[in-house]
């Protein structure tokens, strides 16, 4: 008889041992029986172990697929960085299938494209460093710059897998790598059907599929050598994962690259802090097209206001097309000064407060930190706090009244829930079918819309005024990605509403976004990210005593632990969410090792815990 340990995908449960009387190849997916549930659970042997004390149940089934020793490796890291199973951690994983036919010919790859002599430095840049940050303005020719990259590794007979934030990216980016590598590309994203889904993972193993583009779950197919992982948009917040487990896609990206001897490159506009101060960068700033590009501000209070519509009207009436942006899909509300536009900052924390209707205060999510809310705003002693709602549909109303012959489509996570909708919206704008595109963050990823003349910035200022410490890098890189929709071939107007005109002014128009990095990681030293880690924790359940209890509890016990910082804790922003009570502690460190050990300690079925929090 043999003696396993194994992993319970998708489980909480520590490894388990079993039992069988033949031999199973490590990383092998198995199945066998659990106390109490019926349904045979799928597992992962994750080696041999001597025999056990205690009795050992029997594995019931052995399948054809396995995970590699690779597989295995990243999900320890994942499950110890990550602080969850190593059984959830490999759930993020595709397997191998033994059955598949295992052949890997000899192709070749050639594309017409030719580097500008800026590129071709970028390229050299990338190839000489195994990290870095390819740190380009938009429409300065980063996807030729990928592509070369790509195609390299490819002809080396290496795969390739380029990340996403958003599948909104995948059709246009799907055309240019066709175009180059005809049916060695597939698409990889949440809404691929199963069927089609099998059939990728085995043109991967048999050697017909040697480029993925897609989502973050890219990282986790069965790729039998990969050359290169390629980031592009790195500075999205949808490379974290918000379910466990809760991975950073691109800092893992970064952890194969250093551990396999993968190429890495990261490619942005817009850098995050973090890549910025870690990661060597090349800047590339010329772009194709001659692009004039006109900023203007509007510090109105009404949603679309007398200059926004008469812009819209002259733009449409050229028979060019117009963008209007909204920060968030349903109604977001936030609290802001109706004269200077400022929201009430904590005054120990330099954050913005959150508002809590029930206490009818305003509140610090990162001191605790409350006060009333104010009759008049603190920043100018004139104004009046208010809460202010706006969202796309309520726009997409106003501006079908208002242009009642024009053709306007909604593009949110609400109105395009298939890849079919997806790519139909993207063409017909494409195709100048729809003269009025309203949208969320979906519009700022990289589409090139080669006939907007005219893009629309509403409630930028619920960024900038978010409670937290990212909230001046998520803003300005949001109206950056967003204003480099319009003009993309030839000239260009952005119209952002905003009552913090002069901060989006100088660092739009005078100062470039590195000296903006730059200043931002001096305001950010010893004690945000990167300079420090932070962790969120959050305990949630349908008893609101139980839960505050369990709050308290961990508070006191984090608290007293020297290595690590109880930042603040309190009410999470969002109270009752599903019908359960919802408690946060924030906590950093300047220590990997101190603040892993802290949150690995908590033993709570209450709580969640997020490492590299985005909050």
């Amino acid at each position: 008889m043999k003696y396993y340990e194994i992993a319970i995908l998708k489980s909480p449960l520590a490894p388990l041992t079993y039992q069988c009387e033949h031999n199973i190849q490590i990383g092998a997916k198995v199945l066998v029986k659990l106390a109490r549930i019926k349904k045979l659970c799928e597992a992962v042997v994750l080696k041999e172990v001597e025999k056990p004390e205690f009795k050992c149940v029997n594995i019931e089934e052995v399948t054809t697929e396995y995970y590699t020793q690779q597989m295995i490796e990243t999900s320890k890291f994942v499950s110890t960085y990550y602080v969850c199973s190593i059984g959830e951690a490999l759930s993020s994983y595709i397997p191998f299938d033994k059955t598949f036919e295992d052949s890997f010919e000899k192709k070749d790859f050639k594309s017409d494209i030719e580097l500008s002599e800026k590129q071709k430095e970028a390229f050299l840049f990338l190839e000489q460093k195994k990290q870095a940050l390819l740190f380009a303005n938009t429409g300065s020719g980063k996807t030729e710059v990928y592509i070369k990259t790509i195609e390299k590794h490819l002809n080396n007979q290496k795969q390739a897998v380029l990340l996403m934030p958003e599948i909104s990216l995948t059709p246009q980016m799907q055309k240019r790598l066709e175009k180059v590598f005809n049916t060695s590309v597939a698409i990889w994203h949440s809404k691929v059907t199963k069927k089609k889904k099998k059939q990728i993972t085995q043109g991967l193993l048999n050697g017909e599929i040697r480029v993925i583009a897609g989502a973050r779950s890219s990282l986790f197919l069965p790729f039998k050598n990969l050359g290169v992982i390629v980031v592009d948009e790195e500075h999205d917040e949808s490379y974290k994962s918000d379910s466990k487990p809760r991975f950073q896609t691109k800092d893992l990206a970064i952890y194969l690259s250093k551990k396999y001897d993968i190429q890495l490159i990261l490619g942005s506009a817009t850098p995050s802090a973090s890549s910025f101060i870690k990661i060597p960068f090349f800047r590339l700033k010329q772009t194709f097209f001659e692009t004039k590009r006109l900023i203007e501000f509007d510090n109105s209070d009404a949603s679309l206001s007398n200059k926004i519509i008469q812009k819209i009207q002259q733009t449409v009436k050229q028979n060019k097309q117009v963008i209007v942006f909204l920060p968030t899909r349903a109604n977001f509300k936030y609290q802001i000064c109706t004269s200077c536009g400022k929201s009430v900052e904590c005054p120990y924390c330099s954050v913005s407060m959150s508002l809590h209707k029930n206490d009818l205060a305003l509140k610090c999510h990162y001191c605790g930190y409350a006060q009333q809310i104010p009759e008049f705003c603190p920043s100018c002693n004139t104004g009046i706090i208010h809460n202010l709602r706006v969202g796309t549909a309520q726009i997409e109303e106003e501006l079908k009244e208002l242009f009642p012959d024009k053709n306007i489509k909604r593009f949110d996570r609400d109105e395009i829930k298939t890849d079919a909708k997806l790519k139909a919206v993207l063409n017909d704008f494409n195709n100048n079918k729809i003269d009025i595109l309203v949208g969320t963050q979906m519009l700022s990823k990289g589409h090139d819309y080669h006939n907007v003349k005219l893009a629309v910035v509403l409630g930028i200022d619920s960024v900038l005024n978010m409670n937290s410490y990212k909230a001046r890098e998520k803003a300005l890189s949001l109206l950056i990605q967003i204003a480099g929709r319009s003009g993309r071939k030839g000239e260009g107007e952005v119209v952002v509403q905003t009552k913090n005109q002069e901060f989006f002014e100088y660092f739009f128009n005078e100062a470039d976004y590195k000296e903006f990095l730059e200043e931002e990681l001096e305001f950010r030293e010893e004690l945000y990210p990167p300079y420090v880690k932070m962790a969120r924790v959050v305990f949630a359940h349908t008893n609101g005593l139980k839960v505050k209890d369990e709050l308290d509890k961990y508070v006191k016990y984090l608290k007293q632990n020297s290595s690590i910082e109880v930042v603040g804790f309190g009410q999470c922003s969002i109270f009752k969410l599903a019908n359960k009570y919802r408690y946060e502690i924030l906590i950093r460190s300047s220590s990997v090792k101190a603040i892993l050990g802290a949150l690995h300690s908590i033993n709570s079925p209450m709580a969640t815990i997020d490492m590299d929090t985005n909050y």
